[in-house]
């Protein structure tokens, strides 16, 4: 037997540290590069590898999860996480620290799929009202990493910090050996035919990816916000910066209200009405000609996109509940192929055609994120009647 409420316990610590390692990097690139003395492109070259080290995590804590449960993998995930922090703190040579980071995005991709499948099979009912909740520890280190970073930059040094990080990153992986997880559903392994038959779902290939695209819009919000803001709009950096934050705090807002206030609201309804705060916010920031027109965008478009992952996530968990870590392995891997692609492609318009179609590749992302919703609310109410 376990506790439901020390599980999720479990699962909010590790929804925290992942928002933790998601920000670290970005929040302490110019301490890296004046340590070890790096340009920018080789930088840059950290933040290509991050991400390709989260589709790795992503892709193998399914099987894992399902065939040998939750304890090891979780607690693997987080030793990676602090070797992560440790070596920010410590590494001298550009090499060994590309693969540290490779294996830092491993963890922290691993424990971010696992936390929201272990959530999941936690809940009976109103899953996407618990992976909200589960979320706003996201948005808490997400938030949380430079608030820290910034009081005490004048206090002690970043390498200090990280290990102070991996510290508590190593207290989490000792927990999560000492208590008691859902037991594996599927001991014997996922067979290739059941691999299969997830790949060819219909329902699971729609909500995949509709998080293709809910997790590149989510992307180009964190990372080309800013430079929008400070080349059209003149805004300057600090205030740039504090609008950015906002779109994380409407986010958290939102989450926390889908998790109490709208626990009982239908979830395609409220998607419904959180892609017309969307469009709001898209709106927003076309028309905005100054900081407080930005802030204001950013912050809906953060509460507007806040439903998506949890919601989405939530009918995978409703479906497969047996193979429930392997289908959100599917989801996670294809969500972030998309984050990876469309920053890609971002990068080569901004180069080409200016930062300014940056609100003009958000609204295509709003068209397809709201089509292939309406398309998985109407596979699923087909799927309702057929088993009536």
């Amino acid at each position: 037997m376990f506790n439901r409420k020390l599980v999720f316990f479990a699962a909010c610590i590790g929804m925290l540290l992942f928002g933790i390692s998601l920000i670290t990097l970005g929040s302490i690139v110019p301490d890296i590069k004046a340590k070890i003395g790096i340009d920018d492109g080789s930088a840059g070259s950290l933040f290509a590898i991050l991400p390709f080290g989260i589709l790795a995590g992503s892709l193998l804590f399914g099987p894992i999860c399902d065939k040998s449960g939750y304890k090891i993998l979780l607690s693997i995930s987080a030793i990676f996480i602090c070797g992560g922090f440790l070596a920010l703190s410590t590494v001298s040579s550009l090499n060994v620290l590309r693969l540290v980071i490779f294996f830092f995005g491993a963890g922290a991709g691993a424990i971010n799929g696992a936390t929201n499948a272990m959530v999941s099979d936690l809940s009976t009912t109103e899953k996407g009202a618990n992976l909200s909740l589960l979320g706003v520890c996201f948005t808490i280190g997400a938030l949380g990493m430079p608030l820290v970073l910034g009081l005490l930059r004048n206090v002690i040094s970043f390498e200090m910090i990280m290990v102070a990080v991996a510290v508590l990153t190593a207290a989490t992986a000792i927990f999560y050996l000492l208590i008691k997880f859902p037991p594996p559903k599927h001991t014997e392994g996922i067979s290739f035919k059941e691999t299969r038959a997830l790949l060819s779902d219909s329902l699971l290939l729609l909500i995949s990816f509709f998080l293709f695209f809910q997790s590149s819009f989510e992307s180009l919000i964190n990372n080309w916000t800013t430079t929008y803001l400070i080349s059209e709009l003149g805004i300057e950096q600090s205030k740039a910066l504090f609008a950015l934050s906002l779109s994380v705090m409407g986010m958290a807002a939102m989450r926390l209200l889908i998790g109490s206030v709208f626990r009982k609201v239908q979830p395609e309804k409220l998607l419904l009405w959180l892609f017309g705060i969307t469009f709001i916010a898209i709106t927003t920031l076309k028309i905005s000609s100054g900081f407080y027109g930005a802030a204001v965008g950013l912050f809906l478009a953060g509460a507007g996109l806040a439903a998506g992952f949890p919601i989405m996530l939530g009918f995978v968990g409703d479906r497969f509940e047996k193979l429930s870590a392997t289908a959100f392995s599917i989801a996670f891997a294809i969500g972030l192929t998309g984050n990876i692609l469309v920053n890609y492609i971002m990068g080569q318009i901004a180069k080409s055609a200016g930062i300014s179609n940056l609100i003009l590749v958000t609204a295509i992302e709003f068209v397809a994120l709201v089509s292939i919703g309406l398309l998985v609310f109407r596979k699923r109410r087909g799927d309702k009647n057929a088993n009536v």
